[in-house]
């Protein structure tokens, strides 16, 4: 079963339940697929949508962090529940130890030396990770593993 029919049969569940926010999230997160792939002009494969389901889920993390400092926290807490139900579709998070072992992996491979070679290490790393690692999370480490190099 594809990522995408998926999103449909959870959706029509959560329509019977009466769960609101699991039905706002999953109509959201079709929505933003249907524009993928009206801009891409074909069907969106499973990786396309788990790229779809990333963006989506960093959205809510930034969006945690700005309501968090504006002591909002009944709207970070909002997002904190979109956010848990987004990640349900993504890959199991990875840890720290697994980032790092994969970005030494790439820094080998690359031969990269210093923080001058962080764009081609990324480039490498990013689809390794895809949807498995927060971006943000990964940068942080290539440029702290780099600048040990």
């Amino acid at each position: 079963m594809s990522l995408l029919q998926k999103l449909d049969d959870d959706l029509k569940t959560a329509l019977k339940a009466s769960n609101s926010l699991k039905v706002s999230v999953l109509r959201m997160a079709k929505a933003a697929s249907k524009n993928k792939q009206i801009e891409k002009g074909g069907e969106l494969t499973d990786d396309e949508v788990l790229a779809v389901l990333s963006a989506l889920s960093k959205q809510r993390r930034e969006s945690i962090e700005q309501f968090s400092r504006g002591r909002r926290e009944d709207l970070a807490e909002k997002e904190r529940q979109e956010l848990a139900i987004l990640q349900s579709y993504l890959p199991k998070q990875l840890s720290a130890e697994e980032i790092d072992r994969i970005i030494i992996e790439v820094i080998k491979e690359s031969s990269a030396e210093g923080t001058k070679d962080m764009g081609k290490v990324m480039r490498m790393v990013m689809p390794r990770l895809q949807g498995a690692a927060d971006g943000k999370i990964v940068n942080q480490r290539v440029r702290d593993l780099l600048t040990k190099t």
